[in-house]
């Protein structure tokens, strides 16, 4: 696991998440710890190394 410190599309503010690096690509809905709004979470990682991580703001 990898923790990886990104900002909150909606309330800006700097929070934390783990990421699985065993598994290459990756889409997910992630909570913000802060404002609890929902977060479309995009990672890929290439040999256990991050190589993009993508968060947008999912319009309700």
């Amino acid at each position: 696991m990898l923790e990886h410190h990104f900002t909150c599309p909606y309330c800006w503010e700097t929070i934390s998440i783990l990421l699985d690096n065993s598994v290459s690509k990756q889409t997910y809905i992630e909570d913000c710890e802060v404002c609890c709004n929902p977060i479309q979470v995009f990672v890929r990682f290439e040999n256990s190394e991050l190589m993009d991580f993508q968060s947008d703001s999912i319009e309700q």
